[in-house]
């Protein structure tokens, strides 16, 4: 398992102020890029490689 301990958590730029369903990730991490749902911030989380997040951000952004 991964070590999240020192993520610093940021949601994403486009979430409103709603407290509603917001995807916050980390990506001070070595060798990863954390991913969880803002509404559960002890539950279930995401890890990917930078390169998988860079070309999922890529593909959003199409």
């Amino acid at each position: 398992m991964t070590d999240l301990t020192g993520a610093v958590w940021r949601k994403s730029t486009r979430s409103g102020d709603n407290g509603g369903a917001c995807v916050e990730v980390a990506t001070n991490l070595p060798g990863i890029v954390a991913v969880r749902d803002s509404k559960d911030p002890f539950g279930p989380m995401l890890a990917f490689e930078p390169p998988a997040w860079a070309a999922f951000i890529r593909a959003r952004r199409s």
